[in-house]
């Protein structure tokens, strides 16, 4: 499967509707991959939460529909990142505030395939738990070409080690995370994901932002750490796309002939 992860970079000074086109753009030109990831929340801002209530958007909103568009006209199956979604029906979970942090992943023909809400919300009581509810289910999704099926998650939920064991029991071989990771702690981002790369002999496709938005540079750095943990590739600070070739099957032949999952006690 040939991957494409697109580490976008992005000012204050840049307007949504323009980011929105040049990133679509961006994803236009990686046809010929098999499946193509952007960041968390790149359209809406990372950290721009006094933003976040005027740039929502539904499911079907601008952002979904250029993304679907793109994904269409490049061929390939697309996680888009997340938006900020505000449902067109006003519903609210149960902290009230109507606003997810939501990841979707498109099909080729620009279908919906999944949504996922983050479950685990960065701030410690302000920032995304402030002002964004919680996700509740586990996502899974299955990869182009039937190759494996992928967990989903989103930047800080690489904190939470259960929540991967949960995907790897329902059946992961990769985990796709999206992230607007900080520069100040982006040596937590690399080594997070080679851990949950090793404890779950998963295969990690990890999209990281570049940039400085909201007055928080970003760590970039996006990475494909293997099943075996190793790093596949590796990106710098800046705007870069990753082009890598991953063998799903792989990962089922390191966990035959290193059997650590089988030892699971608890």
């Amino acid at each position: 499967m040939r991957v494409a992860v697109v580490q976008v970079a992005y000012g204050d000074e840049e307007p949504v509707g323009e980011r929105v086109g040049r990133v679509a753009a961006l994803v236009r030109a990686q046809r010929g991959h098999d499946l193509v990831i952007l960041p968390e929340l790149w359209a809406h801002g990372g950290f721009a939460y006094r933003d976040w209530e005027s740039r929502a958007e539904p499911r079907d909103g601008d952002t979904a529909q250029a993304m679907a568009a793109a994904a269409r006209d490049a061929g390939v199956m697309l996680h888009a990142g997340s938006i900020v979604e505000r449902p067109r029906d006003g519903g609210t979970g149960p902290e009230g505030h109507g606003l997810w942090n939501t990841s979707l992943v498109f099909a080729p023909d620009g279908r919906l395939l999944a949504a996922y809400r983050k479950i685990h919300r960065f701030g410690f009581g302000a920032g995304e738990p402030r002002l964004m509810d919680a996700g509740e289910e586990v996502v899974l999704v299955d990869l182009p070409g039937g190759v494996g099926r992928a967990g989903l998650s989103t930047c800080y939920d690489l904190r939470f080690p259960e929540l991967y064991r949960r995907q790897l029991d329902a059946g992961a071989t990769a985990f796709l995370v999206p992230a607007a990771w900080p520069a100040a702690r982006v040596r937590h981002w690399t080594l997070l994901a080679h851990a949950r790369a090793v404890e779950d002999q998963c295969l990690v496709i990890a999209c990281n932002t570049a940039g400085t938005h909201s007055g928080t540079p970003m760590g970039g750095h996006s990475q494909v750490v293997s099943a075996r943990g190793e790093a596949l590739a590796m990106a710098g600070a800046g705007e870069e796309v990753l082009s890598v070739e991953v063998d799903l099957d792989d990962v089922a032949e390191y966990r035959r002939t290193f059997p650590v999952l089988a030892d699971r006690r608890l």
